[in-house]
């Protein structure tokens, strides 16, 4: 079992935990550039974290600005932040009532493959909605889990993004527990058009309790990637 040295944030700002995820993954990088320089086999450490950020959106290097759909000014009056980040995909929104999931593992202490690593945070989420009666899958070239896809009312309630550097992950999933979904309406989410997007509060009719789905999501992620938090 690879240990995961796992922390819940609670609210944070997204630039004070852009920045220590970063912070955490370049003590891997380093870890593992001393071990080839002087032939040693230091271990690198594996995190996992949660976190609720105040409302904020985020641009993917891939991502186009046009599917941001307010200005600056309109920005801050809604009290919104915005950030152009280093992840894959395109545009997401943060915010209360939402899992934000960062695991900085290195993929070296568990399987080679970012492919691989993707499908896994998708089934880690899709296990977890199950336990509350809905049925997650995912979407053919469109990361993340969704409801109904195949169908007009195919609804997305989990988004994923990543970036990986020397097999060193971050970034990683945000799922829509007891989320304010109006703010999805001023982007295009994702970069999909005609694709909406639901929260398990939405699905279900009722708020949930955050911390019991944090319990599940652990619970599912440590089967998945046979690991133990520590």
């Amino acid at each position: 079992m690879q240990q995961v040295i796992f922390k819940d944030l609670g609210h944070k700002a997204y630039q004070e935990t852009w920045d220590y995820q970063t912070e955490l993954l370049q003590k891997a990088v380093d870890i593992k550039f001393d071990n080839r320089k002087n032939n040693s086999q230091t271990p690198t450490q594996n995190h996992f974290l949660f976190v609720e950020h105040p409302h904020v959106y985020t641009l993917g290097k891939s991502g186009d600005m046009s599917n941001l759909l307010l200005n600056e000014q309109q920005l801050k009056e809604k009290g919104i932040t915005f950030f152009k980040i280093n992840r894959g995909g395109d545009i997401t929104y943060h915010g209360p009532g939402q899992i934000v999931g960062y695991p900085i593992l290195d993929l070296e202490n568990f399987f080679t493959d970012v492919h691989k690593y993707l499908r896994l945070l998708e089934e880690t989420i899709i296990l977890t909605i199950a336990e509350y009666g809905l049925k997650g899958t995912r979407s053919k070239g469109e990361t993340g889990v969704w409801l109904d896809v195949g169908t007009p009312f195919a609804r997305k309630i989990c988004a994923l993004g990543v970036r990986a550097s020397r097999w060193i992950t971050m970034h990683g999933f945000a799922l829509n527990v007891n989320t304010n979904l109006g703010y999805f309406d001023h982007i295009i989410p994702c970069g999909i058009r005609g694709k909406a997007v639901t929260s398990m509060q939405v699905e279900l009719g009722k708020e949930l309790n955050i911390e019991e789905v944090k319990a599940k999501i652990k619970k599912h992620f440590c089967t998945l990637f046979e690991a133990e938090f520590v």
